[in-house]
């Protein structure tokens, strides 16, 4: 990502209601929507004393089908806690970062930016001092978070982002003892991490829960809020299946149980004391709970920490493709009758789907006879199954369903995958299709074009048709319906052949420095 989209991704969220980690670190991206408060609480009937999920005695009034019962609830949630609160752990650490702070000056940052503000990250990872960044000094950063034992060893589950480059970890528990930890694994695609207490032995310790709790089950969330160590909040399950933009692998609790800065790493537990979920991120217009945070489920974490406890790190399985969503109006260029499965927008070069002969345009519906929603549900899926091991792919192309068999790789590191394309400079005015807002030329013309492959659009106007599906200046169209495109020509041909077939948009698959995908493009730019 270019270090421009990461300024708008910042200052957007500077303007709007905040994602944020609960330790205080704001995810960067803007919110469109409000939210709500939840008020929580259960109504007993009077005189009555009810164990815990005992029904309150049928009344002798008859009631009709539409007058809803009284609410029942827990009296106390106090003997779950007191039998889990002592595994739960504060962490603190220590890391050695490198420049200071707004007041130690970081070019072009405002004198008065807090270091809450989402912006404080930007200028501190990318501001430097006057010579090029010559005599940088570097500091100790201090942090915070929550944890939890899971072994009477001292294996202690918590987030990513709370030991991230950590030099020092030590964690406090309920009782008052501090005891040195060290980072036993690390798994940023899913901010989980697994330390290991130095001479940990008969520690107190909570197991993971045995089944998923539903929407609308009891959550007890215990952590180190603002530091303040051993608190205890309660709530239910929202919903499931969050996707927060946090990772390729989201597939976060909701839970209305107040979580705060430093409780990212702190478990929510279900009313029997087993570990539903690992809190990770809170939504906040303010800084502080409202009501909406998100934990990890424990479906997804076990696996996780017992991999990180097993080898050190996470091995997940590996096709090759870029993948993306199929919307309504893809899904009517492609002629398909729904928008499941995952487009595959290009194979990568020498993975797996290329070797099985898996195409750009193609549609995975199914993994080994299972259907899939959409590319993260596949992600999911490939990424479970684990290296190594062998798939069949169900998929669609150009109408056909096939199958096809092949071996999955090891997914690459994010440092593996890093793909440093430049941008191109000295573009020459190419042909202009003025109703879409666009010129182009074919790329083998324009200097420095990409290796000659498809159309690349010169000129763009803002507010025409093109811009708003997101084509911008500098994108390749290499395809237009499945056809090459070569010349200026061939596009125009490609839009109204879709007329002609009675199809309400084209289908355009255009390559950029961030990858390869597709667009549908109305052919009546018009509407």
């Amino acid at each position: 990502m270019t270090l421009p989209m990461l300024f708008r991704r910042a200052l957007a969220t500077s303007r709007t209601a905040r994602w944020r980690r609960p330790e205080g670190r704001p995810f960067r991206m803007a919110l469109m929507s409000g939210a709500a408060a939840f008020a929580l609480g259960a109504t007993l009937l009077p005189a009555q004393t009810l164990a815990w999920g005992q029904a309150p005695a049928t009344q002798t009034q008859t009631q009709s089908p539409s007058q809803s019962a009284a609410p029942v609830g827990p009296q106390s949630f106090a003997d779950v806690v007191e039998r889990v609160k002592p595994a739960v752990v504060a962490i603190k650490t220590k890391a050695l970062e490198a420049g200071g702070g707004p007041e130690e000056g970081f070019p072009g940052a405002p004198p008065e930016l807090s270091p809450d503000d989402p912006l404080y990250r930007f200028f501190r990872r990318f501001g430097e001092p006057p010579g090029g960044g010559r005599g940088r000094q570097k500091h100790m950063t201090q942090a915070q978070g929550s944890g939890f034992v899971i072994t009477n060893d001292g294996y202690v589950v918590t987030n990513n982002h709370v030991v991230d480059n950590a030099t020092q970890v030590e964690v406090t528990f309920d009782d008052g003892r501090t005891l040195p930890a060290k980072i036993i694994g690390t798994d940023k695609r899913t901010d989980l991490a697994l330390l290991k207490i130095n001479d940990g032995n008969n520690l107190p310790h909570v197991d993971w829960a045995s089944s998923s709790p539903r929407v609308g089950d009891w959550v007890i969330a215990v952590g180190n809020p603002f530091g303040l160590g051993g608190t205890v909040t309660a709530g239910i399950v929202s919903a499931r299946g969050r996707d927060i933009g946090a990772g390729p692998y989201d597939d976060f609790l909701q839970i209305d149980a107040p979580v705060n800065r430093g409780n990212s790493g702190g478990p929510s537990f279900d009313e029997r004391g087993q570990v539903v979920g690992v809190n990770t991120a809170i939504y906040s217009p303010s800084g502080g709970s409202v009501g909406i945070g998100f934990a990890i489920p424990s479906e997804v974490a076990k696996d996780v920490i017992a991999a990180l406890k097993d080898k050190g790190q996470v091995a997940r399985g590996w096709i090759g493709v870029s993948i993306q969503p199929i919307t309504p109006e893809i899904a009517e260029s492609l002629g398909l009758k729904t928008s499941k499965g995952a487009l595959i927008a290009q194979p990568q070069r020498g993975g797996p789907a290329e070797a099985a002969g898996l195409k750009a345009g193609d549609v995975v519906t199914a993994v080994d006879g299972q259907k899939v929603d959409g590319p993260r549900d596949l992600a999911r899926r490939i990424a479970t199954l684990g290296p190594g091991k062998t798939a069949e792919l169900t998929y669609l192309r150009n109408g056909s369903e096939k199958n096809v068999k092949l071996k999955l790789g090891k997914l690459p590191s994010e440092k593996e995958t890093a793909a440093a394309e430049s941008n191109d400079d000295g573009v020459e005015p190419g042909a202009a299709l003025a109703a879409y807002g666009i010129e182009v030329a074919p790329a083998a013309e324009v200097r420095g074009g990409r290796g000659g492959e498809g159309l690349i659009i010169v000129g763009i106007d803002p507010n025409g048709a093109a811009a708003q599906k997101g084509l911008r200046q500098g994108d390749v169209i290499v395809e237009a319906n499945g056809q090459t495109l070569k010349g200026r020509g061939d596009l125009q041909a490609a839009i109204d052949s879709a007329k002609k077939e009675g199809r309400k948009s084209v289908l355009l698959r255009v390559k950029s420095p961030e990858g390869a995908r597709f667009v549908a493009l109305s052919v009546n730019p018009a509407s």
